[in-house]
């Protein structure tokens, strides 16, 4: 949602806005759990990787052409929604496929293949496509750009449906009896949350990423607004290029910090340096809301630090779904609606995070998430009694 963001706020839309529905977005992933039982009802997990990967070169051409519309702003969300839930539903077939096809040998030796891509694409969106944007925009204006590139991410990925539909195998099975698949689905349900704590541990997660959802949104909004409504100043392809190379290779970097040294202390023992990390963004964006600086090495330093802080904390949540909230009788199925959870209060946060920083601006904003930030450091004091200790490794 970050391309998204940046995108309409070169458009004119306020912070307000943008938060608001670029945060309603994240809710296909969020509850992409609930409807994944329909997909197990498809023989062919393939037919519906193709067809979502089609749609989504679909939506990407309307995307293009809803930019030149009267009411872009309206037809583009309509397109996005389209989008999101066509992505979250490829996600789960594509898994589904991938376990179908693969027996457990092939799919770890292709497990850092999907890694490799999947940051190879952040690389290649945050850095390359938001440069090209920039580039773009000063050549043939704000919409035109988009539409251009929206274009040719369409061709993209009609070409790699169409490639899909031919090489991908066709794993079909005999799906599950529909009344079988519903009473498992409301077991599973059903038993998550009966577990020990379950309110607890939904507080918690909701907690550790409330502050983050709303500096996550509005940073990169406050590093293109104008400064003399407080921002940075700083262009498009600036900002591209800062995530896209030193920002995603920082926060690629803090992550394995993150759980070499989890891995070495034990989640009880690591998460209060873990949850301190995840403040590391707010106190960057608050001291470049005050300093403003002007120089681009300056700031691109600063966003560094930031996405290294991000990386490094934000592993403590997803060991805290691992280790404390998934296991049990459905592991699996747990850790994903574990995960559905925490989607959603970064929902929560990212929506509100328009309007909190429109009635304070932008310096006030960032001293507010500093504060938002230690609820969940003081709960941890409860929480932290339900995380098992680390299991000795056999020597």
């Amino acid at each position: 949602m970050l391309i998204a963001g940046l995108m309409f706020k070169n458009m004119g839309v306020d912070n307000a806005t943008i938060a608001r529905w670029t945060g309603l977005l994240g809710l296909a992933w969020a509850l992409k759990p609930l409807w994944s039982p329909l997909i197990e009802l498809v023989a062919s997990k393939k037919r519906v990787v193709v067809i979502a990967q089609f749609t989504g070169a679909v939506g990407l051409a309307l995307l293009a052409l809803a930019l030149q519309a009267p009411a872009w702003f309206a037809l583009s969300i309509a397109v996005f929604f389209v989008l999101a839930y066509a992505s979250a539903t490829h996600d789960i077939a594509c898994d589904g496929l991938y376990m179908a096809e693969l027996d457990a040998k092939q799919q770890a030796a292709y497990a850092g293949w999907q890694g490799a891509f999947f940051n190879a694409s952040k690389f290649l969106t945050l850095g390359g496509l938001l440069v090209l944007a920039g580039w773009l925009e000063r050549r043939h204006g704000v919409m035109n750009a988009w539409s251009i590139i929206f274009v040719g991410l369409a061709a993209l990925l009609a070409g790699l449906a169409a490639w899909n539909a031919k090489v991908l195998p066709p794993a079909v099975g005999t799906p599950p009896a529909r009344a079988e698949l519903w009473a498992n689905f409301v077991e599973v349900v059903a038993d998550f949350l009966k577990k020990p704590g379950i309110g607890i541990a939904f507080l918690f997660i909701i907690l550790f990423r409330f502050a983050e959802g709303q500096v996550q949104t509005i940073g990169p909004l406050f590093l293109i607004e104008a400064r003399a409504q407080g921002g940075l100043g700083l262009t498009t392809e600036q900002v591209g290029g800062i995530y896209g190379t030193a920002g995603t290779a920082a926060f690629l970097v803090g992550s394995i910090l993150g759980g070499t040294f989890t891995a070495a202390l034990g989640l009880k023992r690591a998460m209060p340096a873990l949850i301190l990390a995840m403040m590391v963004p707010n106190a960057v964006f608050f001291g470049l809301a005050r300093a403003l600086p002007t120089d681009l090495f300056t700031i691109s330093a600063a966003i560094t630090v930031e996405m290294a802080g991000y990386g490094f904390g934000f592993v403590g949540m997803i060991l805290y779904i691992m280790q404390v909230v998934a296991p049990g009788r459905f592991t699996t199925a747990h850790y994903a609606l574990g995960s559905g959870v925490m989607q959603l209060g970064f929902i929560f946060s990212k929506t509100l995070s328009g309007d909190i920083e429109q009635a304070l601006g932008y310096q006030a904003f960032f001293a507010w998430t500093l504060l938002a930030g230690l609820p969940v450091l003081l709960l941890w004091a409860w929480v932290r009694r339900r995380v098992p200790a680390p299991t000795p490794v056999a020597a």
